[in-house]
């Protein structure tokens, strides 16, 4: 298994993208957020994987981007998987994303990856916006260590039970 942050290739007369996995990162709430690699990956891939196909659709549709798209969440991680697999056999490259952020970071995606990782598939990293990176350097506490849990719960009595378990632990 070999998992690359760059392993496009390019041929004279226009990209082409080696078979894989892209991970590709989204903006967080400003489409203009987007990197230049990410769009030209986007541009570049025979299908693109979505947490929610309305949002990515949205986002494609800005930057004139034109490729087929399919859902990809919690509950259908384990069969995309298998159809990236069925992709690089045939020599295609495939893009996931969610609504906004790094796939696999609290989103679907880490299953995708792990699955493709496991048959062989080359996965590469096209890093992105990260709300978590964003929050830690507006606090200005971003000059130390820092810890990550997650999102908290939606409910409030499960989101009590977290913090309260979160307090309770030790950092460093």
């Amino acid at each position: 298994m070999r998992g690359t942050t760059g392993r496009e290739s390019q041929e004279s007369g226009g990209q082409t993208l080696a078979p894989g996995l892209y991970l590709v990162g989204t903006p967080i709430g400003n489409l203009e957020d987007i990197t230049l690699r990410a769009l030209r990956i986007l541009r570049s891939v025979n299908l693109v994987m979505a947490e929610d196909t309305r949002r990515t659709r949205k986002l494609l549709s800005h930057f004139d981007i034109h490729v087929r798209l399919v859902s990809c969440h919690r509950f259908n991680e384990v069969q995309r998987a298998q159809r990236v697999e069925k992709e690089v056999e045939r020599g295609r490259a495939v893009a996931l994303v969610t609504d906004s952020g790094m796939p696999g970071v609290s989103d679907p995606g880490s299953r995708v990856a792990a699955e493709c990782r496991l048959a062989g598939v080359p996965v590469t990293v096209v890093p992105g916006p990260c709300a978590v990176l964003a929050a830690l350097v507006l606090s200005g506490e971003g000059g130390g260590a820092f810890f990550f849990a997650g999102f908290l719960p939606r409910k409030a009595a499960r989101r009590r039970a977290e913090l309260q378990k979160l307090l309770s632990m030790e950092y460093p």
